[in-house]
């Protein structure tokens, strides 16, 4: 067939191909796209090969290009989009509409494409660009599960104006009834299944599912009007550590701690309504509060294993008392006393002479006083005044992290971790395929039974807190440069400042932000 032909060359089509024969030389290049842009169908597939046919005669017709089908549609890999391509003049397009809407019905008929089509409006078509005419369906993700906790109140002081005794208030024991709502988690949803524009079903995405974080032996996971509800087995202390939800034990003393009741050593919470007498002890795994308005005097050890301590009074340490938690510690005032923390310490007044160790401290920045002795911290210390006019000795100690040593510590836990977990996913393999024939085990495979879930709690508890261990770690490092001691008002002089291993004695009252600029002190 011939498609055009002129004095120069002759163009014609046979198969599918497009040949050139020519019978003069010279025809300019630059003109010859304008030929093309005549015949749409005409794609060429050397350029090369057409340069060197038109610069000399040749009776025999070369192979320069396809003839393109005037219309097609292509469909992507995925099957999810078909785009058609019309290899006509926009004028054949303009007079010629109803016969190319029922060949490009026809085409899709042929294409088996069933889905998603899309209306085609002739009048914003080009000759040989893509529109699209199917769009597929995509399946939709089904929404993630939802989890909601109970929240514990924070633990903020909030100290009032009229300085009254009862100023140093908070909720600080949050108890729960056996039974009580701790929780609940909205299944992941399934999702909606999808087409592609063939018409054939694509599975629907299920959104992600989510375990509740709790503690097996305090809490259990119930069916409620299609959610997943946590409830408290007893009554006690709620409690959120190391990621999970958790209610302790509860130990309420009405009185004081003394010679009526002894030392206490509770593995849970306690609240003492009184004090804690003269060398006496308490030790608990979770929260202690001590609610006698007259604080504690004398006492030998107050310990939080995991927990905070709160005293709505003051101590009054005599050089003798011991503050642990292995969370925060929440005081009043502070005399001759020593206070460590694995979080924060809270002061509503001052220390005078006591010893001070946490990852914060943070005394009452309007009027807060740090009078002699160490503070030793982490990250941050705030307080209004530090030191006196005699120019008590007062130590504000900021020590910083070593990133390199601290990234070590990490990589080390994370690897026992590691090791950790693959012995935890070993031992449910085997707890479970045990579970399963437990009615037919003989004495010693019951021992050995018994002795693998021992293990797997134990590890599992490891686990936990190895985990607990390395996420704390990681927040330190993110704080590593912004350690800063913050004195609001008063800086005395005989206040000994130090960050890292920057140090230096004030000679004269100052006040302000101390912290590292450039490698050094700015005091």
């Amino acid at each position: 067939m011939i498609v055009f032909i002129n004095d120069f060359f002759e163009i014609t089509e046979q198969n599918g191909k497009v040949y050139l024969k020519t019978m003069k030389s010279g025809f300019p290049l630059k003109d010859f796209d304008a030929i093309l842009r005549s015949f749409p169908r005409i794609k060429l597939t050397n350029f090369a090969v057409l340069k060197n046919v038109l610069s000399k005669e040749n009776a025999t017709p070369v192979e320069v290009g396809q003839w393109l089908p005037n219309l097609e549609i292509e469909v992507s890999r995925d099957k999810m989009y078909a785009s058609l391509f019309i290899h006509e003049t926009p004028d054949f397009i303009r007079r010629n509409q109803q016969q190319l809407h029922a060949q490009i019905n026809q085409l899709l008929e042929e294409k088996r494409i069933v889905h998603g089509i899309l209306p085609i409006h002739m009048e914003n078509i080009m000759p040989g660009k893509a529109i699209l005419i199917a769009q597929g369906t995509p399946p939709v993700k089904g929404e993630d599960a939802k989890i909601t906790y109970l929240e514990i109140p924070e633990r903020k002081p909030v100290i009032r104006e009229d300085g009254k005794a009862d100023y140093y208030d908070m909720n600080f024991i949050f108890e729960i009834q056996e039974g009580s709502w701790l929780g609940e988690k909205i299944p992941p949803q399934s999702g909606q299944e999808g087409k592609n524009v063939y018409g054939e079903l694509l599975p629907a995405v299920s959104g992600r599912d989510a375990p509740l974080k709790y503690d097996h032996k305090s809490a259990y996971e119930c069916d409620e009007d299609g959610k997943v509800v946590l409830r408290s087995r007893i009554s006690g202390v709620l409690e959120h550590l190391q990621g999970q939800i958790s209610v302790n034990h509860h130990l309420p003393i009405n009185g004081d701690v003394g010679i009526e009741t002894g030392n206490l050593q509770f593995d849970g919470s306690i609240t003492i309504r009184g004090t804690i007498q003269n060398s006496f002890s308490v030790t608990a795994k979770g929260d202690i509060s001590i609610e006698g308005p007259e604080g504690v005097s004398g006492a030998k050890l107050i310990k939080s294993i995991d927990g905070d301590i709160f005293i709505r009074g003051g101590i009054f340490g005599l050089g003798e008392t011991r503050i642990e938690a292995g969370g925060s510690i929440f005081v009043k005032h502070v005399n001759e006393a020593n206070l460590i923390a694995g979080n924060e310490i809270h002061i509503g007044f001052y220390a005078i002479g006591s010893y001070l160790r946490a990852h914060s401290i943070l005394v009452d920045e309007r009027k807060g006083k740090i009078i002699g002795g160490t503070a030793i911290a982490n990250s941050q210390i705030v307080t209004a005044i530090s030191g006196n006019r005699l120019e008590r000795r007062t130590e504000l100690i900021i020590h910083s992290i070593n990133k390199q040593e601290a990234y070590a510590i990490i990589q080390e836990k994370a690897a026992y971790l590691k090791t950790l977990q693959e012995e935890v996913l070993s031992l449910e393999e085997q707890v479970g395929r045990l579970s399963a024939i437990a009615n037919r085990l003989n004495t010693q495979q019951i021992a050995a039974f018994e002795q693998a879930k021992l293990k797997l709690k134990q590890y599992n508890e490891e686990a936990l807190e190895i985990d607990h261990e390395i996420k704390k770690m990681m927040n330190d490092l993110r704080n590593v440069g912004k350690e800063e001691i913050y004195v609001t008002k008063e800086a005395n002089a005989g206040t000994y400042i130090q960050i890292g291993k920057k140090s230096s004695i004030l000679s004269k009252m100052t006040k302000g932000k101390f912290a590292l600029e450039f490698g050094e002190l700015n005091v």
